[in-house]
């Protein structure tokens, strides 16, 4: 069996989907497709049941998945053992947003004990760079939130979450089970600087251009919304000050959480915490 095929496999199963897991891979689902069904023939049995709605395990897939991922782990720290040996036992990580997210803890833990003496810098970042300051070189991966510009970069969904409009308490729409983006069209909404990715700045703005205070990180943008009565949008799920409330915007789409690198990039430290992160976040 070779290592690629069972990553494969391992993408199909934690996704329990082809098309997810082909969108993970970076590839078309036929050449998965091809790949699972030569795997199944080299191991001798059936290691999917296909349906319309997805795929499960039998009890044949259940065994491989937990010796693939032990092995393709082990894989992974061969390779950052060697690149250690070679010099390369640093990774720096930017983080875009609330550091406290759980994904983040888990990750965290994780890659932590499965790479440990590497030194690990983490760089904490405003929201008018959403790759975490990877373009400029900063850093080797992002956590970070999309959508924005991948050109020239490579994206890894982790989680997708719903989105809501952060009001102050006492505003009139604060007590509603759901709002709709049109009811917003006469708020004040906050910004970010002009220089900031449109992709990025059009989603947050609800796709149509706003007028409204200019914010740089989490921390303003719930001032704009106590000091001026600004609205905007937050991924649903995070505490808020008492004097704060969110809605959720029914026609909103998610927000999703992805991890990102340069595209060509070959540090094995990337790969083994791309992989890591997968398995936190769908935890």
């Amino acid at each position: 069996m070779e290592l690629r095929t069972l990553r494969y496999f391992v993408a199909v199963a934690e996704e329990l989907h082809f098309g997810r897991a082909a969108t993970r891979l970076h590839m078309s689902q036929p050449p998965l497709s091809r790949a699972i069904k030569q795997l199944e023939a080299d191991v001798g049995a059936l290691l999917l049941v296909r349906s319309p709605a997805g795929v499960t395990l039998t009890a044949v897939g259940t065994v491989l998945l937990d010796e693939a991922q032990a092995l393709l782990d082990h894989a992974n720290r061969v390779r950052v053992r060697v690149s250690a040996a070679a010099g390369v036992a640093t990774i720096t990580i930017g983080i875009l947003g609330d550091g406290t997210d759980p994904g983040v803890a888990r990750l965290a833990a994780d890659f932590s004990r499965h790479h440990p003496g590497i030194d690990i810098r983490v760089r904490d970042t405003d929201l008018t760079d959403p790759t975490c300051g990877l373009r400029a070189g900063l850093v080797d991966v992002a956590l970070t939130r999309a959508p924005f510009d991948v050109t020239a970069l490579t994206a890894r969904a982790l989680r997708t979450d719903p989105v809501g409009v952060v009001l102050r308490a006492d505003d009139p729409l604060a007590d509603r089970d759901g709002l709709l983006l049109a009811e917003l069209s006469d708020r004040r909404w906050f910004q970010f600087p002009q220089d900031t990715d449109p992709i990025w700045q059009s989603y947050w703005n609800g796709g149509r251009p706003r007028e409204g205070p200019v914010v740089r990180t989490v921390q303003e943008c719930l001032q704009a919304v106590l000091w001026n009565g600004t609205v905007g949008l937050a991924p649903l799920g995070h505490d808020l000050p008492a004097e704060l409330a969110v809605v959720p915007l029914t026609d909103m789409p998610p927000s999703r959480v992805v991890a990102v690198w340069n595209e060509g990039d070959t540090n094995p430290l990337i790969r083994s915490f791309i992989e890591i992160a997968s398995s936190a976040y769908h935890r």
